[in-house]
């Protein structure tokens, strides 16, 4: 049976960041608790862990947060706060990949494209659906920092989105052993969020690193006469492996393939990973004509394909797969970086064109 969604509500949070992390924290305490008891059971599901020691492996990460971005672990402090929950519940959601990812990578398609002079950035986000309606929009105003638009999981400071300076960043999961130095994934992806200029989003990856395996699709707006920019980084404690545009597209899902990677790590991908990245470049490369016209829907129509399915670009739930790992599409998200709007349907992007559609000016 299809679930119709209505649009996701905009919250609207600003100040410092302990102000932000408060009436983040205040507004969705009841999904934020809710987030907790999912992450319970799945660090029991995929790494065999109950919550109080996920939140000592958390620990960990303070340290290396405090040192790359500071001011992060203030507002994390505010969620709690408004919350109603401790601080180590906050840092251990935003450390949910170094803690799970080790066995679970879940799914993601994303794409960059550029044509007719403007930057796309898109993907869906799959994941377990029992955290489907912990899914909240952020429209986050920081005191002295550009204003973003973050679509992820309540309780958590920074996912996908876009921010005023027209800098947008995706995701993708990657499944591996490795993790050390650097910013944990999510904390990551925030501080590029806030970024004012590409290269200082970059040196996310590249200065202060990311500490585990992650793939970023990190994309400019046009700028001046210049055309927009993406690039994918393959994120990780060494220095990240590049995918540089082929005719002015970049596409990524969940396994690692940059050529000449610096640091190369094992990642241990499961199998439609390859099957939906094909699809996507067979749909972007050879079935996108270069003079067709672009906008939202027609890019909802890429993410909405089931070619292959049920492992395919849009994921729908599969009883062949154990209860634990099955990962269906849980949001869909288009950003036109270079006129500064993102559009994000919730749930499969086939089953309803109702949206959220936010500008930046």
């Amino acid at each position: 049976m299809t679930r119709r969604f209505r649009p996701l509500p905009l919250t609207e949070l600003s100040g410092s960041h302990h102000e932000i992390g408060a009436q983040h924290g205040r507004i969705h305490r009841q999904l934020i608790q809710r987030g907790i008891d999912v992450y319970g059971q799945l660090f029991h599901d995929f790494v065999g862990i109950r919550w109080e020691e996920a939140r000592d492996r958390a620990c960990h990460f303070e340290a290396q947060i405090a040192q790359g971005f500071p001011a992060i672990l203030e507002e994390m402090n505010g969620i709690a706060w408004g919350a109603g929950v401790d601080f180590l519940d906050i840092l251990t959601l935003n450390c949910r990949s170094e803690i799970a990812l080790t066995q679970a990578s879940g799914g993601c398609s994303a794409f960059s494209l550029q044509r007719h002079g403007q930057q796309w950035l898109a993907q869906n986000w799959d994941w377990r659906s029992d955290q489907l309606d912990n899914v909240v929009a952020l429209h986050v105003h920081g005191d002295g920092k550009p204003a973003l638009i973050s679509i992820g999981e309540a309780g958590m400071v920074g996912k996908v989105g876009m921010n005023e300076r027209g800098i947008g960043v995706c995701l993708n999961a990657i499944r591996s052993q490795t993790c050390g130095s650097g910013l944990p994934i999510h904390i990551a992806l925030r501080k590029i969020l806030e970024s004012e200029d590409m290269e200082s989003a970059l040196a996310v990856a590249t200065h202060d690193r990311v500490c585990s395996p992650a793939h970023f699709l990190l994309a400019s707006a046009q700028v001046g006469n210049e055309g927009g920019q993406a690039v994918g980084l393959e994120v990780q404690p060494g220095e990240p492996g590049r995918i540089a545009p082929r005719s002015g597209i970049v596409t990524h899902t969940n396994h690692l393939y940059a050529d000449n990677t610096p640091c190369p790590v094992q990642d241990y991908p499961r199998v439609d990973s390859q099957p939906r990245l094909c699809r996507l470049d067979a749909l972007l490369h050879d079935e996108l004509p270069s003079n067709a016209p672009l906008d939202e829907a027609r890019l909802f129509d890429v993410l909405s394909d089931h070619q292959g399915a049920p492992l395919s670009i849009c994921r729908h739930f599969n009883p062949d797969q154990p209860a634990e790992e099955r990962m269906e599409t849980l949001f869909s998200v288009v950003m036109n970086l270079s006129e500064r709007r993102l559009t994000v349907r919730h749930g499969k992007p086939c089953e309803s064109d109702d949206s959220l559609s936010v500008t930046l000016s």
